[in-house]
């Protein structure tokens, strides 16, 4: 399965990571980047600030290209197109990371960090503690992690890491064990990923099915799938608080009109004559 091949190579990359910057090394300067060197009630998560703001929310998504898709810009301006998103009223902006599925690259996430104002998810796969303390060094606001590549034990190891480091937490789940697995360890932020990551098959309905197991007090995120305005209204009356969007934004040459689109702002018409929006 490709989600395993994707964390065998990780493990592999957080291994050469480790043997030029030592985990001492990372951690030591990820927690002088945290206010009080940790945790306290006074610590602010921008990424959870971002999504609580009234309405429905939008993580605009940075992506190169895709194991189910392929190549999917092959011009990729990601700093201009990171401003486009922020001009366009993204609420955060997810940034992938991961260099050979995806061809993501550190440095986009650092450099986008430095000129735009927006919280940022690092996109990646976690397998290693490592990961977490280096997230913080590179910008992120907030992290990726995959329930089914964690057991409940390490996600909650995780997650204490992350918010010990001022860092929100994405809790991605696909299956009803996977939500309760999230919440056994203290998600605050559970995302469903409506495509299915051992076949690639995609189904919005696997957002709100599962929305009923999530309390309401802990930000739910629909991933993958939204193809038009009334998916997105769909999953808003559902009481899905943001969704997260990569695909149709990184095809479109107009990220604010697609943006505006999807909301329901604004309506597309096809040769034919009837409203559309693309596909998520």
């Amino acid at each position: 399965m490709i989600l395993e091949k994707i964390a065998t190579r990780t493990v592999e990359r957080v291994a050469e990571m480790k043997q030029r910057t030592p985990l001492e090394h990372v951690i030591r300067e990820a927690k002088a980047l945290t206010p009080n060197n940790g945790l306290d009630i006074n610590t602010v998560f921008p990424f959870e600030k971002a999504l609580r703001a009234e309405g429905l929310s939008f993580i605009c998504e940075l992506k190169k290209a895709s194991p189910s898709q392929g190549i999917i810009a092959q011009d990729f301006p990601y700093l201009q197109i990171a401003k486009d998103y922020e001009a366009a009223g993204a609420a955060a902006i997810s940034v992938l990371t991961e260099p050979y599925w995806f061809h993501g690259h550190d440095q986009y996430l650092t450099e986008i960090h430095q000129q735009v104002g927006l919280p940022l998810l690092r996109k990646d796969f976690i397998v290693d503690g490592y990961q977490i303390y280096e997230s913080k060094i590179l910008g992120a606001s907030a992290i990726l992690l995959i329930c089914a590549l964690l057991n409940t034990e390490t996600l909650k190891d995780y997650l204490d890491i992350a918010h010990g480091l001022g860092l929100s937490a994405l809790v991605e789940a696909h299956t009803e064990e996977e939500v309760r697995s999230a919440l056994a360890a203290g998600a605050r932020v559970i995302g469903v990923n409506n495509r299915n990551l051992k076949t690639f098959e995609v189904d919005i309905t696997t957002s709100i099915r599962l929305r009923a197991l999530v309390p309401e007090d802990i930000l739910f995120i629909s991933e993958s799938g939204i193809k038009s305005p009334e998916d997105v209204a769909r999953l808003k009356a559902n009481k899905t608080d943001a969704v997260l969007i990569g695909e149709s934004l990184m095809r479109s040459e107009n990220k604010k009109e697609q943006l505006a689109i999807l909301r329901g702002e604004r309506e597309i018409v096809s040769e034919h004559g009837t409203m559309r929006g693309d596909c998520v």
